[in-house]
């Protein structure tokens, strides 16, 4: 495949939203605030629809009570691409996403990144490539001719790092995340849940996946291994559509970086249980603190082309 062109440079400040240090119930635009009356929360495929609807009913809720003359929907994008288009036309206004999904938004016009989230203790997380303890598969060497299911495309932690990893393992990744035309195994792209069941069911060798989708109670689920990790990533931001105005913006930021514990407990209502959020607290981010996922985009020649993909 044609090395595709190096797609973003120094971040500097472009994407940021600006701050102004608001609170309580803000944000009167009129009878007609975002567009239609309606805030559109939209969120990433990152595990099952129903799952994720239970998690973020309360956070959506939370930004209701916060917005004036306005309504929140939450919407369950097909995937990450969708989220982009979603942000880039104007359906959307707020989204959850995975950090590489934000910088191509960025720079395809799409998106403004907002906040980063905070989880498991850490700012940042980890992204596996990862097999059945059954299984020959000690090295990423040994994937050679076999098989691995991968997240999104435009996945941080389930596409770009696991390809990343094999590349740096010597082994050719071809036109991968578009295609695993030749590449020395075979790949398919779905999402993080998806990817892991592929695994779990025997389809495929091995899944690139983020680790958050590989853990059980107490660690890695039982019957699976870690063939290889890559830590550190900038956990996933949240973005907000270039479409709103900046009071706009500023009104949707500052409600989420202020949000209260109980915004995060999922549709139960109760701390610690299965359907709290992932995360547990935001701040505020730019371009530049997704710079080391750009720079592994850029090692790999992939750019905003992806976004036409699918």
């Amino acid at each position: 495949m044609t090395k595709r062109r190096s797609f973003l440079k120094a971040a500097g400040l472009a994407g940021t939203v600006g701050l102004s240090g608001l609170s309580g119930c803000i944000g009167n635009f009129g009878s007609q605030p975002y567009g239609d009356g309606t805030v559109q929360f939209m969120m990433s495929p990152s595990e099952p629809q129903d799952y994720m609807m239970k998690q973020y009913k309360p956070y959506g809720d939370y930004l209701e009570s916060e917005i004036a003359d306005a309504s929140v929907e939450l919407q369950y994008a097909a995937d990450y691409t969708a989220v982009l288009q979603g942000l880039g036309s104007g359906t959307a206004d707020v989204a959850e996403t995975g950090p590489f999904a934000a910088a191509l938004g960025v720079k395809d016009d799409k998106a403004d990144i907002a906040l980063q989230r905070y989880a498991y203790g850490s700012w940042d997380y980890t992204s596996v490539i990862v097999t059945r303890t059954d299984s020959d598969i000690n090295t990423l060497t040994d994937l050679k001719g076999g098989s691995i299911a991968f997240a999104d495309m435009t996945s941080a932690s389930g596409s770009l790092y696991p390809l990343y990893m094999l590349k740096k393992a010597g082994l050719s990744i071809g036109e991968a995340p578009v295609s695993d035309n030749g590449a020395d195994f075979e790949a398919t792209w779905a999402g993080h849940a998806e990817a892991f069941s592929a695994l779990e069911n025997g389809q495929v060798d091995a899944a690139g996946v983020g680790q958050f989708i590989t853990q059980g109670d107490d660690g890695l689920k039982e019957g699976f291994e870690y063939v290889k990790t890559y830590e550190g990533i900038p956990r996933a931001p949240m973005v907000v559509s270039p479409d709103l105005s900046e009071e706009e913006k500023t009104t949707i930021v500052n409600a989420l970086k202020n949000a209260p514990d109980s915004a995060y407990v999922g549709a139960d209502g109760e701390d610690g249980t299965d359907d709290d959020l992932w995360f547990s607290d935001v701040r505020p981010a730019d371009l530049e603190t997704y710079q080391p996922v750009i720079d592994v985009a850029n090692e790999l020649g992939l750019s905003t082309d992806l976004l036409n993909q699918g």
